[in-house]
């Protein structure tokens, strides 16, 4: 079920209400019947898997916390991550390895026979897979009790405001929630909303509308423009942002109406001035799982400058193979690491180089220097994540970089606007208009709402104001949604294909 569906206008305020009515010992077992009707509006029978998954790790993690012996205790917590990663690499895997091992065979001359499995993706496998195994890692390490109640421990895999894309939660801030009674308290309620229309509002109005600019340069990248691919490659930037933080605002929203927070999973990350400040904005959860369960156990930052390069080289191409079993994303994980290893190595010599120049001492110049070149590094990166092959990814690079002279160029030769004719895929011209104006605007109420984060809660700024501002404001952004939002059956979020 799609957040962006008239099913789920149907479904939330239906779950909601019935939470509510019902007494504390029944709501969790109508949240887990709700998860599960969520679910099955994809592939119903994929719930098996889900069954098959709960039922390993919720027996390791107790065999786990009853065992003494130390041996014995890391051969339930194998056997669990075993079963997880297993699952992971036969549905989402097997053909990526199968096909390059086949393609390894002919070169060499030898007979390779293993067919290709024939089989859809289950949606949101990553992303609850890695939920299951932080948990019986956590009951490992010993910082959580094992879940006893089987219902309960299924619901925090299967909760459906984080099932299918996240954020990815850790026992620690979730399970103990499900325990605990949570009253209508109308405040939560209205921040939740609101964080919901927030969240409905980038999907919809942006995310979907930049996707009709986008697509069809990444779809036909050899009748693309060198233009248009540079415009594509910035809109996709921000597409992508809008759609999964859109996504983790519902969630995260939807949540909060029942009294039960999650974790924030974006924190504004296209104002970070450092790559490495980007990933501790972008897609949190995640982040913060491949630092904790990878990055840190294979030594961190600890053993010097080489083994803290070829840690991040694992982390980082591990993390792009989890988005996706294609080489394009093993490359956008891989040019994410040479990103930070680079910053690492020029640290002192770009700061002195900062430094000569003056831009130390003009702190907001310098930030938005440094941020602008954090987007167009990441932007480039993008070019991999969004590429359907590395062939197309190669051409499109050359395309971008080809770019950048030709705006100059027709902006010389008073040329500015021939750019629009590359673009228009057979809108007319005051269609294209009105959709430009649509996303300038768009984005400068979004850009102004973020920034307005950085300082204090959107919330509390709202709630500090008049009546009449207040509603205006709610007023305006349903209308916005209901009357500048794209509404498609295939505008999927782009987060549900890992």
């Amino acid at each position: 079920m799609l957040f962006n569906s008239f099913n789920f206008l149907i479904f939330f305020p239906v779950v909601t209400l019935l939470y509510f009515v019902l007494p504390h010992r029944l709501r969790w077992f109508m949240l887990l019947t709700a998860s599960c009707v969520f679910y099955m509006f994809f592939i119903p029978e994929y719930i098996l898997i889900l069954a098959f998954t709960i039922l390993v790790d919720y027996f390791a993690g107790i065999l786990i916390e009853q065992e003494n012996n130390k041996k014995k205790k890391k051969r339930w917590l194998i056997l669990s991550l075993v079963a997880n990663i297993g699952v992971l690499a036969i549905f989402k895997y097997y053909n990526f390895f199968n096909t390059n091992f086949k393609s390894i065979s002919e070169a060499i001359g030898w007979n390779y026979g293993i067919p290709a499995l024939e089989m859809v993706l289950p949606i949101g496998l990553s992303f609850h897979t890695f939920q299951a195994m932080s948990y019986t890692i956590e009951v490992y390490r010993g910082n959580q009790k094992a879940e006893k109640h089987f219902g309960i421990y299924s619901l925090y895999v299967m909760y459906y405001p984080q099932l299918v894309a996240g954020p990815i939660e850790r026992p620690q801030n979730l399970l103990w929630q499900f325990h605990k009674k949570h009253d209508f308290d109308f405040q939560r309620v209205a921040d939740g909303l609101k964080q919901m229309l927030f969240g409905l509002f980038k999907k919809v109005v942006i995310a979907d509308r930049l996707a009709t600019f986008v697509n069809p340069v990444f779809d036909d990248p050899t009748g693309a423009a060198p233009t248009s691919v540079f415009l594509a490659t910035i809109f996709f930037s921000i597409q992508i942002f809008c759609d999964f933080s859109g996504y983790s605002d519902i969630a995260i929203g939807c949540s909060r109406v029942m009294g039960i927070d999650l974790m924030t999973n974006f924190r504004r990350p296209y104002f970070s001035t450092t790559i490495s400040e980007f990933w501790r904005r972008w897609h949190i959860s995640l982040s913060t799982w491949f630092k904790d369960y990878l990055y840190i156990p294979l030594g961190g930052n600890r053993n010097g400058k080489l083994k803290t390069v070829r840690n991040l080289a694992i982390t980082f191409i591990i993390s792009g193979l989890w988005h996706g079993a294609n080489w394009t994303f093993i490359a956008w994980g891989a040019l994410h690491a040479f990103y930070l290893v680079f910053a690492m190595f020029t640290e002192q010599i770009r700061y002195k180089m900062r430094n000569a120049i003056g831009l130390e001492k003009r702190k907001k110049l310098n930030h938005i220097l440094q941020s602008s070149c954090v987007f167009l590094l990441a932007a480039f990166a993008w070019i991999f994540f969004r590429s359907e092959t590395l062939s197309d990814a190669s051409l499109l690079v050359k395309k971008f970089i080809v770019a950048v002279p030709l705006f100059i160029y027709n902006f010389i030769s008073n040329e500015h606007f021939l750019w629009l004719e590359d673009i228009l895929f057979g809108r007319t011209l005051s269609v294209m208009w009105f959709e430009v104006l649509v996303i300038l605007l768009s984005l400068f109420i979004m850009f102004m709402i973020h920034r307005k984060q950085e300082a204090e809660s959107f919330s509390f700024f709202i709630r500090s104001k008049p009546p009449i501002i207040r509603w205006s404001i709610y007023v305006t952004g349903v209308l916005l949604i209901l009357f500048l939002g794209i509404y498609h059956n295939d505008n999927e979020f782009i987060y549900f294909q890992f």
